[in-house]
């Protein structure tokens, strides 16, 4: 390569999301490209957008064009859900040159490389590659380790078939699909070969992994197979429905010493009727009876969960229930979000839209309740446990930030970078969000 190509990429959304991104961007720059931050005139760009709100539509656009500014002339791909669902949409931007859908993505770097090593820009007018995500294999993608050796996000599938009221995420990333068993094993060893201790095995809908296969193989199977990887000493799960979480599922994993205690669970709301017209598969007796399982197989684990406040139909009365349930299972982290209207799901047109400021009001009675909630936990950790594991992660030239096994925030004083450290921590006091320890 005789000049010197910059690439700019900028991901919106979830972690599925910044994987693929990681993906291309590892695969381009261990090509010879310098990857730069958007704000600067590059020769590619590529916008991985978000679609699950009409916020995230708006803002994909307005950055689809900020970058276009930057350099009229240079090549700017667009992929990721908002592509997906509006793929015309995007390609009628003037200045876009390819557009990819969502099981297209391995092909980005490779395009970019063949436009470099022919020397030649992208050809007008814009291009669009799609293929079926209802009935097309998983995209495979494979990531290195991340430069501190820290933690590493490995997908292991995508897709969802759930179609929940408010959710335009099936429409986006289309069936369930899984990665076969022999890559994720394959990537995770990679990522140990190169020094990185922790690995979290994330997708759309993570338990439903394996649910395309037909010879019965599960996320309880690659759970075991990834247990066995040398230099991986702490395995985490993307989120959880917890209709997945099964006493089967509990069992099978309870053994397995590399799975941590703590899980992210995604609940969306604490009271059976709204979650019925959420059309979610479970109810709260179902929820307690998964959090049970959990908390027997691993005591003291930890649990966080994504809540929506104000969904259609929300009564004061249906929210106190909402409230009830966070307060009595003591949830360590509670990811809360107003709920956003979506054109194209059925929560758009329901009745009972529930008034802006209320669903604000809601949110931080949520948050309120939350933070009471961790100070309490994290008090009781520190009274009950003498010592701790830590992974640390991040360095200010003073302290040195990580997280447990339990993945409650710890910070202990620090002569030296720790990151990638697996260290066995003292935790003394707490300020009521993160832990303060000292090595031992």
């Amino acid at each position: 390569m005789t000049k010197s190509y910059t690439l700019g990429i900028i991901t919106l959304g979830c972690r599925v999301n910044q994987y693929e991104s990681d993906s291309i961007m590892q695969e381009l720059s261990k090509n010879g490209i310098l990857i730069a931050p958007v704000s600067q005139k590059c020769d590619f760009y590529i916008i991985n957008t978000c679609s699950v709100t009409q916020e995230s539509d708006r803002k994909s656009r307005q950055i689809i064009r900020r970058c276009i500014s930057k350099n009229p002339n240079a090549t700017v791909i667009v992929t990721g859900c908002y592509s997906q669902i509006n793929p015309e949409k995007v390609s009628s931007i003037p200045g876009v040159s390819y557009v990819f859908g969502n099981n297209n993505k391995s092909q980005i770097a490779r395009l970019i490389l063949e436009l470099i090593a022919k020397d030649k820009e992208a050809t007008l007018p814009c291009q669009i590659v799609m293929s079926d995500i209802y009935n097309g294999k998983f995209d495979t993608m494979q990531v290195g380790a991340p430069l501190t050796r820290t933690r590493a996000f490995v997908k292991i599938q995508d897709g969802c078939e759930s179609k929940c009221a408010y959710c335009i995420i099936p429409y986006a990333r289309g069936s369930v699909r899984s990665n076969p068993p022999e890559n994720v094993i394959r990537e995770v060893e990679n990522i140990a070969s190169e020094g990185c201790v922790e690995v979290v095995l994330t997708g759309i809908e993570t338990a439903s992994y394996g649910k395309d296969f037909k010879n019965g193989y599960s996320l309880g199977d690659l759970l075991v197979e990834v247990n066995k990887i040398d230099g991986i000493k702490r395995i985490r799960l993307g989120s959880l429905d917890p209709s997945a979480i099964t006493r089967e599922l509990v069992d099978r994993i309870r053994s397995l010493d590399k799975v941590m205690p703590h899980f992210h669970i995604s609940m969306q709301s604490g009271c059976t009727r709204i979650l019925n017209l959420m059309r979610r598969k479970y109810n709260i007796e179902m929820a307690r009876k998964s959090i049970g399982y959990l908390r027997e197989a691993f005591p003291g684990c930890m649990l966080s969960a994504d809540v929506i406040t104000g969904f259609p139909g929300e009564t004061n009365e249906d929210f106190m229930e909402t409230l009830k349930f966070f307060e009595e299972e003591k949830f360590l982290h509670l990811h809360i979000f107003p709920y956003s209207k979506r054109e194209g799901t059925p929560a758009f047109s329901m009745p009972n839209q529930v008034n802006e400021q209320i669903k604000k009001d809601r949110l931080h009675m949520l948050e309120s309740l939350e933070k009471r909630v961790k100070a309490e936990i994290l008090d009781n950790f520190i009274k009950n446990n003498h010592s701790t594991q830590a992974l640390f992660e991040t360095y200010d030239g003073e302290y040195a930030y990580g997280h447990t096994n339990f993945f409650m925030e710890i910070k202990v004083r620090a002569t030296e970078d720790l990151c990638g450290k697996l260290l066995t921590v003292k935790p003394i006091s707490t300020d009521g969000a993160v832990i303060l320890g000292e090595l031992i």
